[in-house]
């Protein structure tokens, strides 16, 4: 056994083409089973290797005991540690989320804090085909995609899995062959929890079942992750196809997205990786009218007209966020606002014409002056006409998006809008022949 898993170990090394003498590689080490045979193994490839280890205070006294079992196997093997507690319980309050998602957040984090302050190359845990197996049943009953039925992937990022060919039954044989001591985790024997329930009856009966069922799950799982990938590769085409890239936004047209057969499916793939979870309501926008949005956690998805408008909330702020005004008491060189900088200048002609400058009668100006959103009512006279304008009506006759009216400001002089910035000028502050000092202001978004 012993010949047999180091074998497969070092082929995992081999295979992901790591350069030993130039990896420092992180062990996420609990203080288990899994964790404690991927130190031996690790210590017997000769890697560089550092523990590091979670206490999330949830047992009491036996959490402690799993911290100081784990300091002495640094001790043993005589390999550098890192330690962190954390308050699970408060968090998970805080952030309304289970205990279990709270404690993998919690140490994900530190890990990822801990792989760039420590230069380290990458992060090793524990993790078995046993537990890509519960992995595929739990996200099974909760419902899911392709991705989800994929397992638990070998590799993220600077996150590795070498333990993932290994059955439970082959860990446990490594460990009685090298006499390896470990700690058993007392919630592991409660059902309450899916995963558990899933390990205790699921997976035993399918084994009873089949003595071959994990061998064929590990096959099965290799034939979907190909076939992931596959997909991936032709959501790239799908990509170029239909989506334009803005500089805050990305736009996805209806019309070439509705060429395709399955549209939700397409639809589906072109999204999943933008936080939406209400996919029903994501499918319905594509027939539904303009203005109408669906939210996830970070992005918002707006329909407009014949395409679709995604957006992130850092990239704007939406109704939901007050936008403070910005005021302007005296002449400024530079006053910096949500959507940009506007530059103001004295000059003593008109030069170059854009729709990012313009030109106004400085004796007309009324400090201060006023930077801030366009509202509802919002009216104006526009250069050139004699005759008054809703900004709605302008935004509408110009085909302006819902995105880009929301990103819409105004420079307002005595409760008069001044400029609609980057798009036009009022009639009534514009430069004429008696105009004696000329103000340039020039927009940088």
């Amino acid at each position: 056994m012993n010949d047999s898993t180091s074998l497969k170990f070092n082929k995992f090394i081999s295979r992901i083409n790591f350069d030993i003498s130039m990896e420092k590689i992180l062990l996420a080490v609990s203080g288990g089973i899994d964790s404690v045979v991927l130190v031996h193994l690790c210590k017997d490839a000769k890697l560089d290797v550092a523990i590091a280890h979670c206490n999330f205070n949830l047992r009491d006294k036996e959490s402690d005991a799993d911290a100081d079992f784990v300091k002495d196997l640094a001790t043993r093997y005589n390999v550098d540690i890192h330690y962190t507690a954390f308050d699970t319980t408060s968090y998970s309050k805080e952030h309304k989320i289970s205990i279990q998602v709270a404690a993998r957040n919690l140490r994900y984090k530190w890990f990822a804090e801990l792989l760039e302050t420590h230069d380290y190359t990458s992060l090793f845990t524990g993790h078995h085909l046993n537990d890509s197996a519960e992995t595929f049943f739990i996200n099974l009953t909760r419902g899911t995609g392709l991705d989800g039925l994929t397992g638990i992937p070998e590799k993220n990022n600077k996150i590795l899995r070498p333990l993932l060919e290994f059955s439970r039954k082959d860990i446990e044989a490594y460990a009685e062959e090298h006499h390896l001591k470990w700690r058993e985790d007392s919630s592991n024997a409660s059902e309450k929890y899916l995963r558990n329930a899933i390990r205790h009856n699921v997976i035993p009966k399918l084994n009873e079942l089949n003595d071959k069922f994990l061998q064929n799950y590990q096959a099965t799982q290799k034939h979907l992750q190909q076939t992931a990938v596959l997909v991936e590769d032709y959501t790239r085409l799908l990509v170029a196809d239909i989506v334009t890239e803005h500089v805050d936004s990305y736009e996805l047209s209806l019309v070439k997205l509705k060429k395709y057969s399955n549209t939700e499916a397409v639809l589906y793939q072109l999204l999943k990786d933008f936080g939406f979870t209400e996919w029903d309501n994501v499918a319905h926008l594509i027939d539904a009218q303009t203005g109408k949005q669906v939210l996830s956690a970070t992005h918002r998805l707006i329909k407009d007209r014949d395409r679709l408008i995604l957006t992130s909330y850092e990239e704007y702020p939406g109704e939901d966020t007050k936008i403070e005004e910005v005021s302007i008491d005296n002449f400024e060189k530079s006053v910096e606002f949500l959507e940009g900088v506007l530059n103001f200048e004295n000059v003593s002609r008109i030069t170059n014409i854009a729709a990012n400058i313009l030109y106004v009668d400085f004796d007309k100006l009324e400090f201060p002056l006023i930077i801030r959103p366009w509202r509802k009512g919002d009216i104006f006279q526009p250069i050139g006409m004699k005759g008054r304008k809703k900004l709605s009506d302008f935004f509408k006759d110009e085909k302006l998006s819902l995105l880009q009216k929301k990103q819409s400001f105004v420079l307002e002089c005595n409760d008069e809008i001044v400029w609609i910035i980057g798009y036009r000028a009022d009639d009534r502050y514009k430069i004429t022949t008696n105009t004696q000092d000329i103000t340039k202001i020039i927009w940088q978004a």
